[in-house]
C-alpha cells in the first residue's frame, strides 16, 4: 500500500490537466477527493493533523452522533424524568442527568441523602423520597444547596426525626408527613417565602413548635393532623387559607386562636379523643368546615350568619336536635352563597322531626 504522504506528493506533482482535453470528474475512491480540492488546503489538514484536531473532525464517519446523556442504572428516563422507584437503592445514583426536572426515588431503602446527591442538578423541579421505610433518617445539612429551583419535595413515610435544614428558598410545597418529626425549630421552614403548602402527620406537641418557627412564611395552606396537639397552635401564618387539625386532641378553640386568620376559607378540626362539647369561634369568611367525629352537642350557633359558607361536615357527632334556624338566616338578603353539601349522618336525629325550611338555603335537595 502506498503510504498517504506519498500519495499526496504524487498528486501535487501531477500537472493539471488543458482545458481542451479535460473530462468532467467522476470521484471512484476516497483518493480522487484530493483532486477537489486545493493545495493549501491539504496542507492545511495535515498540519491540524498532527495537532491532532480539525482532521479528526473533518473525517468524523456519517453515523457519528453526539454522546448521548446518562440514565442511572435500572431507572427509566424520559422528557426530563428519571423514575428509579421501586429498585432498592441505598443511595441517590450518582449518574442522574443534569437537565432531569422531575427525580422519583420512593420506595427505596435510601437510608442517608448525603451532600453530593443532588450535585449538579440545579434544574430539578421536583423530588419525591417518599416511602424509604427502612431508612431516609440522615438528611446532610448541605444536601439541598444546589437545588436552587426545586418547588416540590415530598418525603413522607420515612423515619425523619427533624425538618431537613437548608431547604431550598423556592420550595412551595413540603409534604413531610408520617414520619417521626416532634419539634419543628425556628429556622426550619422560616426562610420558605414562597411556600404554599406543608403537609405534616407527625407525633408534635403544642411545645414542639418552637415560637418564630412560621415567621415570614407566606403559608396558604397547613396540615398539622393526627399529632398531639392540645390547643390552636400560636402564631401561625396569617395569609391561612386551608387549616387542617384532625385526629388531635384538641378539646377547645377559644377567640383569640382563631381571629387573626380572617382570609381562611377551609377549617378542618375533627378527632375522636375530643372530650369537650364548647363550639369552636370561626372567621367569618369560612366556605369550608369540618367538625365531624367529635362529640358535639348541637349545631355551631353561629353558622347561618355565615355568608360564605358552602360546606358543613357535622356527621358522627352528638347532636340530637337541628332547629329552623341552624343553617338558615331569617329573612332575606344575609346569606350570600348557597350551600353545596351539609351532612349529619350518624347523629342521634329524629329525620321527621327536623323541618323542611330548615335547608331553604341549600342549593339542592341532595346536598343533604
Amino acid at each position: 500500500m502506498i503510504p498517504f504522504s506519498v500519495v499526496v506528493l504524487l498528486l501535487c506533482a501531477t500537472p493539471p490537466p488543458t482545458p481542451s482535453v479535460a473530462l468532467p470528474f467522476k470521484q471512484k475512491g476516497f483518493l480522487d477527493f484530493g483532486k477537489s480540492i486545493d493545495v493549501e488546503g491539504l496542507m492545511m489538514m495535515m498540519n491540524d493533523e498532527e495537532e491532532g484536531s480539525a482532521v479528526e473532525e473533518y473525517y468524523k464517519p456519517e453515523y457519528y452522533k453526539p454522546e448521548q446523556p446518562t440514565c442511572p442504572f435500572g431507572c427509566q428516563c424520559n422528557q426530563k424524568v428519571v423514575q428509579c422507584s421501586d429498585l432498592g437503592l441505598h443511595y441517590v445514583p450518582y449518574d442522574v442527568p443534569p437537565e432531569t426536572r422531575l427525580l422519583d426515588l420512593q420506595s427505596n431503602q435510601i437510608t442517608e441523602i448525603r451532600e453530593d446527591d443532588f450535585k449538579g442538578l440545579r434544574n430539578l423541579y421536583m423530588s419525591t423520597n417518599s416511602h424509604n421505610t427502612n431508612g431516609g433518617r440522615e438528611v446532610h445539612l448541605r444536601a439541598f444547596m444546589p437545588l436552587r429551583r426545586m418547588q416540590k419535595l415530598y418525603f413522607s413515610h420515612n423515619q425523619l426525626t427533624a425538618v431537613p435544614k437548608n431547604l431550598p428558598s423556592s420550595l412551595v410545597e413540603l409534604c413531610i408527613h408520617d414520619n417521626h418529626i416532634k419539634k419543628v425549630a425556628a429556622g426550619d421552614v422560616s426562610g420558605l417565602g414562597s411556600m404554599k403548602c406543608i403537609d405534616g402527620r407527625n407525633p408534635i406537641q403544642n411545645s414542639g413548635l418552637e415560637p418564630g418557627a412560621f415567621d415570614g412564611l407566606k403559608l396558604t395552606f397547613l396540615r398539622i393532623s393526627e399529632a398531639k396537639l392540645t390547643g390552636i397552635p400560636k402564631d401561625l401564618p396569617e395569609g391561612l387559607h386551608e387549616l387542617h387539625l384532625d385526629q388531635n386532641q384538641i378539646q377547645a378553640i377559644e377567640l383569640e386562636d382563631l381571629r387573626q386568620y380572617e382570609g381562611l376559607h377551609r377549617y378542618v378540626w375533627t378527632s375522636s379523643f375530643t372530650r369537650g362539647s364548647r363550639q369552636p369561634v370561626l372567621p367569618k369568611n369560612l366556605r369550608e368546615l369540618h367538625l365531624e367525629n367529635n362529640r358535639i352537642p348541637n349545631v355551631h350557633g353561629g353558622l347561618a350568619g355565615m355568608k360564605y359558607l358552602q360546606v358543613v361536615y357535622l356527621h358522627s357527632n352528638n347532636i340530637s336536635q337541628v332547629d329552623m334556624n341552624d343553617f338558615c338566616p331569617e329573612g332575606f338578603g344575609v346569606k350570600k352563597t348557597y350551600y353545596n353539601g351539609i351532612s349529619l349522618f350518624d347523629n342521634p336525629i329524629n329525620y321527621w322531626e327536623v323541618e323542611p325550611a330548615t335547608f331553604c338555603c341549600v342549593s339542592n335537595r341532595m346536598a343533604v
